[in-house]
């Protein structure tokens, strides 16, 4: 009988707490307390929770941009104690500079690695293709629909080629359709390169089409309490996912693990 290799574990949390504040004093507040769960090389995980419970503080501790008050993240078996190189972040908002052209935007985090401008432009013309931006490489970003800036900004996340993508609600501020094809692009793009995603997102199907498991925070301090495999086909997919019958219920599910009624809201 031949035993299958684990996977290979890409981003690790161990007993994360994080405090804001004096230690000790009124202003104290623990933002999120003993956070465990890992997430395997090439897996789509997605977390969901309650307004304040500190899914953006964990998103900032992988990136090494803010430091565990107790605990330790490991990306890539290392731990993170500042900056990391196999961490890329993608926000709500593109923050393209808007004195940049769309491709220098892209080529950013390559210029400050030092990487060669010839390089540099072959790693931005590709991934204008790929992101469907061909011919707005020398374009500015005020020139560009909302869609076509978060293309843009997901072109810049990706061409440092990094292990992990860190997502926080990245398509919330875009209309259905645009979220949707943007949605289908991410997909695709993580899939055929085999990219980890940690995905913070307020929307409940978004989490159901996008992940391979989804994670339920608690309200503050924030951890978690649940984890739910979504047990679909069409993880690189997501319009065909969808249709399938069971969404509703992984929907419904997580509608009932945080408590939500037509009264409630979850951000």
């Amino acid at each position: 009988m031949t035993l299958m290799a684990a996977p290979e574990t890409a981003i690790e949390f161990i007993g994360v707490d994080k405090r804001f504040g004096k230690p000790g004093s009124a202003s104290e507040v623990l933002a999120a307390r003993d956070v465990n769960f890992s997430i395997a090389k090439g897996e789509v995980v997605s977390i969901i929770g309650p307004s304040g419970c500190g899914k953006s503080t964990l998103l900032n501790m992988g990136s090494g941009l803010a430091k565990p008050s107790a605990g330790i993240v490991k990306v890539a078996n290392e731990v993170v104690n500042g900056p990391n190189k196999h961490v890329a972040f993608m926000l709500q908002k593109d923050l393209l500079m808007p004195w940049r052209t769309v491709a220098q935007n892209i080529e950013f985090g390559l210029e400050l690695r030092g990487v060669p401008l010839a390089q540099r432009r072959e790693v931005s013309t590709r991934l204008l293709a790929q992101c469907h931006l061909t011919g707005f490489g020398e374009h500015y970003p005020h020139q560009l629909s909302g869609g076509m800036r978060q293309r843009a900004a997901m072109a810049r996340t990706l061409a440092v080629d990094p292990l992990v993508l860190l997502m926080d609600e990245p398509f919330s501020a875009l209309d259905a359709q645009t979220k949707m094809i943007l949605q289908q692009d991410l997909a695709r793009t993580v899939s055929e390169q085999g990219k980890t995603v940690l995905f913070i997102t307020h929307d409940l199907a978004e989490a159901v089409a996008l992940s391979d498991r989804i994670l339920v925070m608690s309200e503050r301090p924030g951890t978690i309490v649940k984890q739910i495999t979504v047990d679909i086909p069409d993880r690189n997919n997501p319009m065909q996912r969808r249709k399938h019958a069971e969404v509703g219920g992984y929907v419904a599910m997580l509608m009932d693990l945080l408590k939500l009624d037509a009264n409630t809201e979850v951000h």
